[in-house]
C-alpha cells in the first residue's frame, strides 16, 4: 500500500517539499510494491489459498449440492421412473455401499442410509409426503449446522497421509510459527528497538561523546548488523571510493568491523551531502538506516537520561537534527532554506549585516537577504514562505511553582512544577503543525520538541518529547524540592529536526526550612475517628478472645486460669501502643532515608 497525502504532506509549502512528495509516492507504488518481501510472501499465500478454494470448489460441484436432498439423484434416476425402476436401482446402491462389502469405511457408510433415505422417500407415502413437503423423509428438521468434509478425508486409503499431514501441522509448522514469533519479538524493547542496540548504545555512549562520533555508533545499531555486511568485492571497493570523499570530515573511527566502516561511510554520505555518488543498492542501504535512524537517535537518549549524561544526550538530539537536514557539525544552518548551498551563504556572510543562522537572517528585512540573487521569483518566495511560515520561531517561558500553594515560596521537600510554554509565533490561532521541512532527508518527518532539565553539574533531571501540534505547548516537569538552599538549573528546548533554534534558559530555585510551617492541628472530630478502632483492630479483638477460649479449653483442669473482660481490654490497648510505636519509629526512618537521598545529592 503507497503512501497518503496525510503521510507525505497534504499541503506541499515548497516547490522543494512538493519534489519530495511526489518522489515519495512514486516509490512507494507500482512496481516497487511488486520487490517487496512483504508482497512477494502475501502473494504466495494467495495464490495457496485460491488453489485450494479452487480444488474444494469443484470437489463440491462434482460430488452433489451442499444442503440439498434429491433421492432421483441419489439413486440415478429420472423423475419419470416407475416403482420398479427404483427398486431396481436401490437394490445396486445398496448392494455398492452395504457395510459389509465396505468394512472401516465411514464414507460408504454414510452413503447407504442415504441411498435408504431416498429410496423411503420414493415408496413410502409418508416419507414421500414429507419430502416433498419439508424437503426430508423424516419430516420437519429442526436448524442444524455441520461442517463438510472432503470424501478423500474419509477414505481408508489416505489415513496414513491425513495423519502425517496433521502431526507435520501440529508438530512442526505451528510450533515453529510460534516459536519464530517469540524469537523475532523478545528481540525488540521499547520504541521497537532491539535489547541489543541498547547494549551497544550503553557500551558506546560516555559522559561526554562528541557529535562526530555518533555516526559510528549508530551503525553499529543491530538492526543493521545483517544488512550492512558487504556481500562481495565490488561493494567493498565501492565503500572505500567513498570513504575517500569523505574521510576529511570524518573522525578517526574507533572500530574496524566491516559493518561499522560500511554503515559509518553511508551516513557520513547522508550528512555531507553525497548520496549522488552511491549506487542503487548502497541507496537502498542508506534508506533502511535513516528509515529507523529517528526511533535509535531517541533509544540513544533513552540511555542518556539512564546515565544522566546532561552533554551526550544534548549531542544526540543535535545529532538527530542534522540527519534531518543532512547537514554536519561545521555546515551552515543556512543550508537548511531550499536551493541554498556553499554559495549562496559565502555571499550571506560577506554582507555587512551578520546572519550566521536561521533566526538572525528571518529577522533580516527581505530586501536586505543575501544570497537569493541568482534565484527566480518563485525560488525566492519558496525561501521566504519557508522562514516566515514553515521553520518554526519559537519563544519559551518557565515558571516554577508548588501546586495548591497560596504563597510563591518552595519550602524542602515539597512537590515543585515547572511549567514550560512553547509558542510558535509563526503559526495561527486554531492552526496545527505540519510535517518538517527536510528535502533531502527520504522519509516523512514531524516536527517536535525536546525538553530537558538538568543540574549545573551537567546531570539530567527530567527530559521528555513533547509532540504536540498546536500553536502552543504546556508541558510540566515535576520534581521533589531538594534540601534548603539556592539552586540553578539548565532548562534546554530543542527542536528534533530543524537546527540553530535550541533554546536554553537558567531556572532558579530557592527553597525554605520547612520547620517554620504552622504546625498542622488535627481537627477534634478527626481526633475522635483516630481513637475509634478500626475494622483491622476490631477482627483482630475478636481472634484474640477466641484464641483465649481455645487455651482455657486446653489448660488444666486444676489451674482453672481465666481471662477476664479487663485483661482483653489491656491486652487490645498494649496492642494498639506497639502497632503506634512502630508507626512512628517507620516514620523516623523514612526521614532518615529523605536526608540520606538529598546527602546525595
Amino acid at each position: 500500500m503507497g503512501l497518503t497525502d496525510e503521510d507525505v504532506g497534504a499541503v506541499a509549502r515548497t516547490g522543494a517539499e512538493k519534489r519530495k512528495a511526489e518522489k515519495l509516492k512514486k516509490e512507494s507504488k507500482g512496481l516497487n510494491l511488486l520487490k517487496s518481501k512483504g508482497f512477494l510472501i502475501n502473494l504466495g499465500l494467495t495464490i495457496l489459498f485460491s488453489i485450494v478454494f479452487v480444488v474444494l470448489l469443484v470437489n463440491v460441484s462434482q460430488d452433489g449440492e451442499v444442503n440439498s436432498f434429491d433421492p432421483f439423484q441419489i439413486l440415478g434416476i429420472d423423475e419419470t421412473a416407475d416403482r420398479k425402476v427404483i427398486k431396481k436401482a436401490y437394490r445396486n446402491k445398496s448392494l455398492q455401499y452395504h457395510p459389509d462389502k465396505n468394512p472401516n469405511n465411514p464414507a460408504a457408510e454414510a452413503t447407504f442410509t442415504v441411498v435408504a433415505k431416498a429410496y423411503e422417500a420414493l415408496t413410502d407415502e409418508t416419507a414421500r409426503e414429507n419430502w416433498e413437503k419439508y424437503g426430508n423423509p423424516d419430516g420437519k428438521q429442526s436448524l442444524a449446522v455441520s461442517i463438510g468434509l472432503p470424501s478423500m478425508l474419509l477414505d481408508t486409503e489416505n489415513r496414513n497421509v491425513v495423519l502425517v499431514i496433521y502431526l507435520i501441522m501440529m508438530v512442526v509448522l505451528i510450533p515453529y510459527g510460534v516459536w519464530h514469533y517469540y524469537s523475532k519479538s523478545s528481540k525488540f524493547g521499547e520504541k521497537d528497538v532491539m535489547y541489543d542496540s541498547y547494549s551497544w548504545y550503553h557500551h558506546t555512549l560516555g559522559e561526554n561523546t562528541l557529535i562526530k562520533s555518533l555516526p559510528e555508533f549508530l551503525a553499529g545499531s543491530a538492526e543493521f548488523r545483517q544488512r550492512n555486511m558487504p556481500k562481495g568485492q565490488e561493494e567493498k571497493e565501492e565503500i572505500g571510493k567513498i570513504m575517500t570523499l569523505v574521510r576529511a570530515n570524518m573522525q578517526k573511527p574507533k572500530y574496524n568491523h566491516p559493518i561499522l566502516v560500511k554503515g559509518n561511510v553511508l551516513l557520513h554520505a547522508h550528512l555531507l551531502r553525497k548520496t549522488s555518488e552511491l549506487s542503487p543498492e548502497a541507496m537502498d542501504d542508506l534508506k533502511y538506516m535513516l528509515r529507523t535512524s529517528g526511533s535509535l537517535v531517541d533509544a540513544m537518549l533513552s540511555v542518556c537520561q539512564h546515565q544522566e549524561n546532561l552533554a551526550t544526550a544534548m549531542n544526540c538530539i543535535e545529532f538527530g537534527q542534522m540527519i534531518t537536514q543532512a547537514c554536519w557539525v561545521r555546515d551552515s544552518n543556512l543550508l537548511q532554506l531550499p536551493y541554498f548551498t556553499s554559495a549562496e551563504i559565502k555571499h550571506v556572510e560577506k554582507a555587512k549585516t551578520k546572519a550566521n543562522n536561521i533566526s538572525a537572517y528571518r529577522a533580516l528585512p527581505d530586501d536586505q537577504k543575501k544570497g537569493m540573487a541568482d534565484f527566480t521569483e518563485e525560488q525566492k518566495n519558496d525561501i521566504l514562505t519557508c522562514l516566515n511560515e514553515v521553520i518554526p520561531d519559537v519563544t519559551v517561558e518557565a515558571k516554577v511553582f508548588v501546586d495548591d500553594d497560596e504563597d510563591d515560596k518552595v519550602y524542602e521537600g515539597d512537590l515543585c512544577t515547572i511549567q514550560v510554554t512553547i509558542t510558535r509565533n509563526n503559526l495561527k490561532d486554531g492552526e496545527k503543525v505540519g510535517l518538517a521541512h527536510a528535502p533531502r532527508f527520504p522519509f516523512p518527518r514531524q516536527e517536535a520538541w525536546w525538553v530537558c532539565l538538568g543540574t549545573q553539574q551537567g546531570k539530567i533531571i527530567n527530559i521528555e518529547k513533547v509532540s504536540s501540534k498546536g500553536k502552543v505547548v504546556d508541558h510540566k516537569i515535576k520534581f521533589l524540592a531538594p534540601r534548603v538552599g539556592t539552586y540553578e538549573f539548565d532548562l534546554h528546548v530543542k527542536s528534533n529536526a530543524y537546527i540553530g533554534l535550541d533554546q536554553k534558559q537558567k531556572v532558579c530555585l530557592t527553597t525554605l526550612d520547612n520547620s517554620v510551617l504552622p504546625e498542622y492541628k488535627i481537627h477534634p472530630d478527626d481526633a475522635e475517628l483516630d481513637d475509634e478502632p478500626t475494622l483491622f483492630e476490631e477482627m483482630l479483638n475478636a481472634n484474640i478472645e477466641e484464641d483465649s477460649d481455645s487455651d482455657d479449653d486446653s489448660d488444666d483442669e486444676d489451674e482453672n486460669v481465666k481471662m477476664t473482660s479487663e485483661a482483653d481490654k489491656k491486652k487490645a490497648q498494649m496492642l494498639k501502643a506497639r502497632k503506634a510505636a512502630a508507626a512512628a519509629g517507620d516514620e523516623e526512618d523514612d526521614d532518615d532515608e529523605v536526608e540520606e537521598v538529598y546527602a546525595e545529592k
